[in-house]
């Protein structure tokens, strides 16, 4: 086999790939959630991911709005920021917000006997007002920016919803999927840092598209 060393032809040929291979298995993809459902699979190899993820009406068009408008990022651990288009970001002027290795939160997580994640969210709950959430790594933070939402105390345009494990990662999709705001999730207990960030720069390169 020829390798091909360049960056764009490897990604194209990868996305040839995984569009032969859910042919195969009878899933055509369409639309605006074909280059985010792509995405995920080029990230994780997983063609599962085709039939678990999940998206309300109007999600990606709202995530776009939200990106062009200049809106926040925030993000529940630094493995999803790390893994988030900054050059894309840039150009809308997105700030990557994550408060989880912030000195007060881990200060309040410690005197309230609370995660991180949970602290950080609602740290981070007016700050993501109009923007989009990114969860990849804890159920906690997910459940508490459910609560938040439910409260009316944080006000995203869109969660994206991905916490991974064994404990409580179904059951807070599962939560988020009950509430009346868009959002991208999954229905298994799949998920992580990685996938959060390979949906939102789907949303980011869309967004970016002329």
């Amino acid at each position: 086999m020829k390798l091909i060393n360049e960056g764009k032809r490897i990604e194209a040929k990868s996305f040839e790939i995984i569009t032969g291979l859910l042919k195969k298995r009878g899933t055509l993809l369409s639309g605006l959630k074909k280059p985010v459902i792509t995405r995920v699979i080029h990230t994780t190899t997983d063609l599962g991911y085709a039939r678990d993820l999940v998206f309300s009406a109007g999600a990606i068009s709202t995530g776009l709005k939200a990106i062009r408008q200049g809106k926040n990022i925030v993000v529940d651990s630094t493995m999803v920021m790390a893994g988030i288009n900054k050059s894309i970001t840039a150009c809308f002027k997105n700030k990557i917000i994550c408060r989880i290795h912030d000195k007060d939160v881990i200060k309040k997580s410690g005197e309230l006997n609370l995660t991180r994640a949970i602290m950080a969210m609602r740290k981070s709950q007016r700050e993501n007002e109009g923007g989009i959430v990114a969860i990849g790594n804890a159920p906690t933070a997910l459940f508490e920016l459910c609560d938040l939402i439910k409260e009316a105390k944080s006000k995203p345009a869109l969660v994206v919803g991905i916490p991974v494990g064994f404990v409580g990662a179904a059951e807070s999709k599962r939560a988020l999927r009950g509430l009346k705001i868009p959002y991208i999730t999954n229905k298994s207990k799949k998920g992580g840092s990685t996938v959060a960030a390979a949906i939102v720069n789907a949303l980011l390169i869309l967004a970016n598209k002329p």
